[in-house]
């Protein structure tokens, strides 16, 4: 079959029907609904709560492994982030903030990040689960699930648009240590510039984003944007206008894909599952329904390739805990009624008690021969591939086996809850390859920094090939980022 056709996955010779049960584990923390941002912004920790009552109610937690995740410690958060960084986090608090404003201003923490009570150990609990949920997938688990997490816009050192910690990009570094190709995906609205901007000049990560583009947060996402030297033409990015449909969606969504696992063939798979791309959202402009953003969570797992779920946006609660409780649905292979059970929180999804989210009728400004021109640019870049790179790789672990850690030589202080083994390679060496991919995971900021300018002062796109930007390209990516809650002030929760 033809790839471009988007037919459906490709699954590897492995895999079985394509409702075929898996092996699933999801992690979840009670304490997560309890952190609280403030009064008027957006992001609502809540959400995840609310999302566990209709998994328990429509009877999943029971089809799969529910683990608690063990916090993330400093050192596991310094895989990526800078040590600096994650020490403001650990020791700043609403008190003291005030005495701390030149830090605030470096790392970025403020009005869109604000400082709340618990912050650090908040920062610690969705990061554990990500990169637990990589360990898991690592050791036999076919799909991993933590809708904590997802938060793609943290930078190496500092905060940016919601999200403090990057629990993906330390979830991959958890994966690379067993896979050699690692894919990633993004269907929340917003750019996953933070993911982006730390696999860039590599070939080891593939980075895949669907997203609004133009005068929107966070400003990056340039069709042009493909990667630079080992890392050239394995970043996708897929800049889509407001009111996208489901249809619309699939279209370029299912083609792309397809190409990509023909081409790529990743050892695994993270699909970053924002749902403010749902229709509806009080931050986004997509038109997309419960069920086709659901499609993309089916198509994935379709592929039978190891898969970890994650969260990410979504400023609708119940339209969130909606979502994310379907497809879960989906991971498990079990189509859930629309009717929704009574729950404790019943209320918030009145007057229909359903549990689909439903399309508008706003109007889709992504025409057809857009879409066609996107895509056929991006299958033009991926035609530039060869298949599954070859790449060096050392030190890998048998993926049959766990290893036995010696409790005669454990510092008992050092041990962990028996429900996750996060940090259980923490021991192993790391190969060349993989030290030297973390020395130089910032390295796309430092070539954006050098880039040549053009007299106006604006980037000029090196990596720029193949056809011409179309007529209404709404310009370069590396515009000055643009804050959510000021493109958008009437968003109040």
């Amino acid at each position: 079959m033809d790839a471009s056709a988007g037919g459906g996955g490709n699954s590897l010779p492995t895999a079985g029907a394509d409702g075929a049960k898996r092996r699933v584990c999801h992690f979840y923390d009670a304490e997560v609904g309890n952190y609280y941002c403030g009064q008027g912004h957006p992001m609502k920790p809540h959400r995840i709560r609310m999302t566990h009552a209709l998994l328990a109610h429509y009877g999943l937690l029971d089809q799969m492994q529910v683990l608690k995740p063990h916090p993330a410690r400093d050192r596991d958060l310094c895989r990526f982030h800078a040590d600096d960084y994650v020490a403001f986090l650990r020791s700043v608090t609403p008190e003291t903030q005030q005495d701390q404003i030149r830090a605030l201003k470096r790392f970025n923490v403020g009005e869109d990040c604000p400082v709340f009570d618990g912050l650090y150990s908040f920062c610690q609990t969705y990061a554990g689960g990500s990169v637990g949920g990589a360990v898991k997938l690592n050791h036999g688990h076919d799909i991993a699930i933590n809708w904590a997490g997802g938060l793609h816009h943290a930078k190496k050192c500092e905060a940016s648009g919601f999200c403090y910690v990057n629990d993906i990009v330390l979830a991959i570094l958890e994966l690379l240590k067993y896979h050699q190709r690692v894919l990633y995906v993004d269907i929340d609205i917003h750019h996953g510039d933070g993911v982006e901007e730390a696999f860039y000049t590599t070939d080891r990560v593939m980075t895949v984003s669907f997203h609004k583009f133009g005068d929107y947060f966070p400003g990056t996402g340039d069709i042009r944007d493909i990667g630079y030297s080992e890392g050239k033409y394995y970043c996708l990015n897929v800049p889509l206008d407001d009111g996208i449909d489901d249809d619309s969606y699939q279209s370029i969504f299912k083609p792309i894909i397809s190409k990509v696992m023909e081409m790529y063939r990743p050892g695994a798979v993270v699909l970053q599952c924002g749902a403010d791309s749902l229709s509806g959202d009080r931050l986004g402009c997509f038109n997309l329904s419960g069920k086709g953003h659901a499609e993309c969570v089916k198509f994935m797992r379709s592929f039978n390739v190891p898969l970890l779920l994650l969260g990410g946006g979504g400023y609708a609660i119940r339209n969130v805990a909606r979502c994310w409780c379907y497809e879960t649905g989906v991971a498990l292979g079990h189509e859930l009624t629309d009717k929704m059970p009574p729950n404790e929180y019943f209320e918030y999804f009145g007057p229909e008690y359903s549990l689909f989210v439903a399309a508008s009728n706003m109007e889709n400004r992504n025409t057809n021969k857009q879409l066609e021109e996107i895509k056929c640019n991006i299958l033009d870049n991926l035609s530039k591939l060869q298949h599954a790179p070859s790449v060096q790789f050392e030190e890998r672990i048998p993926e049959t086996k766990l290893p036995e850690p010696d409790e005669d030589q454990e510092d008992p202080d050092e041990r962990h809850d028996p429900d996750s083994d996060m940090v259980l390679d923490d021991h192993k060496p790391m190969g060349h390859s993989a030290r030297s991919l973390i020395r130089n995971i910032e390295v796309k900021r430092e070539i954006t920094e050098s880039e040549a300018k053009d007299q106006h002062g604006k980037r000029l796109t090196t990596e720029h090939k193949g056809p011409e930007p179309m007529a209404d390209d709404p310009g370069s990516s590396k515009q000055a980022p643009v804050s959510r809650r000021l493109l958008y002030p009437s968003a109040n929760p």
